[in-house]
């Protein structure tokens, strides 16, 4: 059963359940926050995520290998892409933020989940820090996915142009709220519609007006309101169409 609240549903396509996944999605259904997609960050991760999406209605999961976790490889990835609950490989990805794994073997397991992807004509969920011109080249290079997404975008207009040059949806999480995120507002103004897809990525990156707090999905709204503002919609248009960009993203138009 979901609930509305003023008659918007808001779809959570990158969020991290854990132990406290029951009270964390009860609040967001409250809150109208219908549907979610956890995400994998490494195999032990990824089970987890599944499990949840087995457990719980309009829940589903990724299953990945995070550039902070790429030491680890992928080996046992393929078999957990085949099952139901998974709509989408990732979080994969380079971060030369943190290089908490070395940079060639970032580089080697995003090729691989590319691969997968690509071999599985799945989605393909990306993570990318301070490596946009890298992420660019090995997506150039390997083949980018029919269906890509860069998650928690974090660029301006110049990277967001070359992202829907390559025919991928850019998904806003909480940032865009901090006033100081001018150039991803930016980039939030000039995004087409279509191509456009909210998240929380919670627990992390709790938005304005709950900033320093455990971030959960039913703060969605406060993204969504914001790019409503930004693109002069109302909230319920900015809720159905990224709900629906969702739904065809990840293939569950085809599910439900």
């Amino acid at each position: 059963m979901t609930k509305e609240v003023n008659g918007i549903q808001w779809f959570d396509n990158h969020c991290h359940l854990g132990e406290d996944a029951e009270s964390v999605i009860e609040s967001a259904r409250s809150a109208g926050v219908t549907r979610m997609v956890t995400v994998g960050t490494d195999l032990s991760e990824s089970k987890v995520a599944i499990k949840i999406a087995e457990n719980f209605e309009n829940v589903w999961a990724t299953a990945g290998v995070h550039p902070h976790e790429a030491t680890q490889g992928t080996h046992g990835l393929d078999e957990l892409l085949d099952l139901p609950q998974v709509v989408a490989v990732g979080e994969a990805g380079l971060d030369f933020h943190y290089d908490h794994s070395p940079r060639s073997t970032q580089s080697e397991v995003f090729k691989e989940q590319i691969g997968l992807a690509n071999e599985k004509s799945m989605p393909l969920v990306i993570h990318t820090r301070e490596a946009w011109e890298e992420t660019f080249s090995l997506l150039d290079a390997e083949g980018t996915p029919e269906r890509t997404v860069f998650h928690c975008f974090t660029g301006g207009p110049t990277e967001l142009e070359s992202c829907l040059s390559r025919n991928a949806l850019v998904s806003f999480s909480g940032i865009a709220t901090f006033p100081t995120a001018l150039e991803i507002r930016a980039a939030v103004e000039k995004c087409p519609l279509n191509q456009l897809l909210v998240e929380t990525d919670s627990p992390y990156l709790a938005p304005v007006p709950l900033r320093g707090q455990i971030n959960e999905p039913a703060n969605i709204i406060h993204t969504g309101r914001v790019i409503a503002e930004i693109k002069g919609l109302t909230e319920e248009k900015v809720a159905q169409v990224t709900t629906r960009n969702a739904e065809i993203f990840y293939g569950l138009n085809k599910i439900n």
